[in-house]
């Protein structure tokens, strides 16, 4: 798991609605949306594709109930101005909801991505880190807690009830980089 020598291969927007396939404009909001990459059958996912594809949506398409198939995560987003710079920030709650929905994955590359969200969402102060442990099969696995609500941001309380078991995948400071700057690219966020 420590060599992940690649970048990441999850494309940015498109500027373009899956659905309609109309160009979507500067200003207008719509639903970007991660799905499950196709595979040909007893196709296996390369070593360090996360195994995701981008798909925008335009709100229209989506609230007419049009979504793609094998939806693994969705957030809204603004199609950025061409003459403004663009940042964007992406809701906490969004990095948590994405956190949980990786939650069981066993490929390395998500569980790389779960990881690097762990460690955006400690730098927020919405997440704790309380230990570590090492499973039978050499694992090492942190435990952590979240906030109850993210929404009050780091001065809300912390869930207690509700630990949460992170990989640690042993990346070094720039794999966490490139993981983060692919996150940065998918999410159109700064991360930092």
């Amino acid at each position: 798991m420590s060599q992940l020598n690649n970048p990441y291969q999850i494309q940015r927007t498109s500027g373009i609605c899956a659905i309609t396939e109309r160009k979507l404009e500067p200003g207008e909001i719509y639903i970007a949306t991660l799905v499950d990459a196709p595979l040909e059958e007893g196709q296996k996912p390369a070593k360090d594709d996360p195994g995701f594809v981008r798909v925008d949506i335009s709100m229209q398409a989506w609230d007419e109930g049009k979504r793609p198939e094998k939806m693994f995560s969705y957030w809204k987003s603004t199609v950025p101005e061409p003459s403004k710079k663009k940042k964007l920030f992406v809701d906490d709650s969004v990095l948590f909801n994405l956190l949980l929905r990786l939650a069981d994955e066993t490929q390395p590359q998500r569980q790389a991505f779960r990881f690097v969200i762990a460690l955006i969402l400690m730098r927020k102060k919405l997440l704790r880190y309380d230990k570590s442990s090492k499973q039978d099969d050499g694992t090492e696995l942190w435990t952590m807690t979240p906030k109850l609500d993210m929404t009050k941001g780091h001065m809300g309380k912390w869930d207690e009830k509700n630990k949460l078991a992170i990989i640690d995948p042993h990346l070094d400071e720039d794999q966490i980089q490139q993981v983060s700057d692919q996150l940065g690219q998918i999410l159109e966020a700064e991360l930092e």
